[in-house]
């Protein structure tokens, strides 16, 4: 994700105030820079909750009322109605999961209106027990490990229906689009809402005549009934609630495939502005990225690729899966942004494949999406790794606490967006490759991405595995670029370019 402007810290643990992204130019640079700042992979993942009850949240210690306790969703197929004229989203999601506990209640997140819910075919009886929370008793008991199909059906006005007294979910007369990090699903589909329950997605939209519905995966269909028009999509990888995205209006379609062979799709705005003709620029190196982006990271993980150019202005881009989303503002003026493609395309590896256990661990997702832009510019021939590192350095004094302070691996709820997760996250990847040699540190990096393709990890997981491939003892590294606030101080063990460190 790229942020529009580096917020203060919010007051509650809910990121209510601070959902503004974009990125703005580097001066001196082309580099863009944020404005803003396994088998029942969740078993014991859980907050406590009474024998047979799901825990009202899966135990993140930013946000713990974010998924739920008890179950391991395996698919979710959304089908929804939407009506540009009254904002009325209404439907049906059919969530395909797994039980991890015996199970007599359970939660999903979510915050529409729910009419139904059937378990297994069966009814049962629901409760609204938080703007967010709807809590479900089946009509019988689930054994631990038994397969649970349940069927939610709902009506609303995402735009109009409020968590902690705001809404994810952006309308106008003309369409919608629901992005949003670290929530969206709550506005438009039940959900285990945590990136560590992953699953497949089916998605389905119907809406007026003349618009699209562009979505996650694979373009399965389209159909045309009634002055209505149905768009079917299927995500075939494991995605995170957060990366699944709808965006409505009116949009020009292209499709085509990389050079390797993965199909893309890309939608952007039919408006004819500045904007979106210099948008539809970069957006066509989309397969140029991949394919650079494969070369560094290793294999691209997904089936397809593509990107969204909104037709409606909402502020920042979102690394969703397979397909990022981009706002026009990342285009002002009709000015080329090549960057913004590349940082939400390197979240596929970073973010999307491996996602983070707790939302804590953002800096796996934004230090390496930052640091791919500055190995983009090095390897165009600008700027290197190091000069771009000792940039940074230069121009961010001590005193600048917002930057220095953050501590990477704990940066507190509502912070996890600070400049300094980007650019320090950035200067962090710089540094360990400096500290540990060129071969060992794609080593890692390679090896990273394929361990934990499609799975979910933390800082801690990144740091094991770092020092097994090095042989090295990084504790002290890691530390200081992680954990610790303040400006480090150069040397050689903290992975300095040799042009900064002090000679003796």
């Amino acid at each position: 994700m790229t942020p529009g402007s580096f917020a203060a810290p919010a007051p509650t643990p809910t990121p209510d105030t601070n959902f503004s992204y974009e990125q703005k130019a580097d001066k001196g640079t082309n580099r863009v820079l944020p404005r803003h700042a396994g088998d029942r992979k969740l078993a014991g993942a859980y907050s406590k909750a009474a024998p047979g009850i799901g825990a009202r949240g899966i135990g993140d210690p930013y946000y713990p009322e974010y998924g739920n306790g008890g179950y391991d969703v395996d698919n979710y197929n959304i089908n929804v109605d939407y009506s540009t004229d009254t904002g009325l989203l209404s439907g049906t999601t059919v969530i395909s999961a797994k039980t991890t506990q015996q199970l007599k209640q359970f939660n999903v997140d979510f915050a529409l209106n729910v009419t139904k819910v059937t378990v297994n075919d069966k009814p049962a009886t629901f409760r609204r027990t938080s703007q967010r929370e709807v809590t479900i008793t089946p009509s019988q008991s689930l054994a631990d490990g038994a397969d649970m199909k349940v069927a939610v059906t709902y009506s609303g006005v995402p735009s109009k229906t409020k968590i902690n007294g705001s809404s994810r979910w952006i309308s106008n007369d003309e369409g919608a689009v629901a992005v949003g990090e670290p929530e969206i699903a709550p506005w438009w589909f039940p959900s285990n809402d945590h990136p560590r329950d992953k699953a497949t997605f089916d998605i389905t939209v119907t809406v007026p005549e003349g618009m699209k519905a562009i979505s996650n995966g694979h373009l399965l269909n389209t159909a045309y009934n009634n002055g209505t028009n149905t768009w079917s999509w299927r995500e075939d990888r494991p995605m995170a609630t957060y990366l699944a995205f709808v965006a409505i209006g009116k949009y020009d379609i292209t499709r085509g495939t990389t050079p390797s062979g993965i199909p893309w799709l890309n939608a952007v705005s039919s408006r004819d502005t500045p904007e979106t003709r210099s948008a539809r620029k970069d957006l066509a190196r989309n397969p140029e990225v991949i394919e650079w982006l494969a070369s560094q990271f290793g294999e691209y993980p997904f089936t397809t690729t593509g990107g969204v150019i909104s037709d409606i202005e909402f502020g920042f881009a979102l690394e969703t899966q397979s397909r990022p989303i981009y706002s026009q503002s990342f285009w002002d003026g009709g000015d080329r942004n090549i960057s913004v493609i590349v940082h939400e395309q390197a979240h596929q590896w970073f973010g999307d494949s491996i996602s983070l256990k707790n939302w804590k661990d953002i800096w796996l997702n934004e230090g390496f999406a930052s640091w791919a832009e500055w190995r983009w510019e090095e390897t165009k021939g600008e700027l290197s790794g190091n000069q771009i590192f000792k940039q940074q350095y230069d121009e961010h004094p001590a005193s600048d606490s917002s930057f220095w302070n953050v501590v990477l691996t704990d940066p507190g709820p509502g912070r996890e967006f600070a400049k300094a997760e980007y650019v320090r996250g950035a200067m962090a990847v710089q540094a360990l490759r400096n500290r540990v040699g060129e071969s060992t540190f794609w080593a890692i990096v390679r090896g990273w991405t394929a361990k934990y393709q499609h799975g979910v990890a933390s800082v801690e997981d990144f740091i094991e595995f770092a020092q097994e491939q090095s042989g090295q003892d990084l504790s002290t590294f890691f530390r200081a670029w992680l954990m610790t606030p303040g400006k480090p101080t150069p040397s050689a063990e903290l992975g300095f370019p040799e042009s900064m460190i002090p000679q003796r």
